[in-house]
């Protein structure tokens, strides 16, 4: 399994961006997919988080301006961030997850770098 994460860079307190994870296979493989991020000397944390059959879940420092979705013929799943702040800045990573009987998988893919400017 490959995800290959796009869409990061530098953009103005205020901005937007939309970031991209695309998957090596099927998407409906995965029972869910998402995003976390990870700033300086934190935490990775959540930040969405989409299931097979399309629910959502965000992290509260996003909730209201961030979006995510998937396209299932793209295999892609993607991160609309908009409203950017300087806390948003921090290295943004697709996650895929597989649950079975007795324990979950997770594969990661390299991270894309936002950083905000105020």
């Amino acid at each position: 399994v490959q995800l290959q994460a796009s869409g990061g860079g530098l953009v103005q307190a205020g901005g937007s961006l939309r970031l991209s994870c695309a998957a090596s296979g099927s998407i409906f493989s995965f029972n869910d997919m998402g995003w976390y991020r990870q700033a300086p000397g934190k935490q990775r944390e959540l930040v969405a988080r989409i299931g097979s059959g399309g629910s959502t879940e965000y992290g509260d420092a996003v909730k209201g301006r961030f979006t995510i979705s998937s396209d299932n013929a793209k295999n892609t799943v993607y991160l609309q961030m908009n409203t950017l702040q300087p806390d948003d800045t921090g290295v943004y990573y697709c996650n895929a997850r597989k649950y079975y009987t007795s324990a979950s998988v997770n594969y990661w893919g390299r991270g894309t770098q936002v950083t905000v400017s105020s």
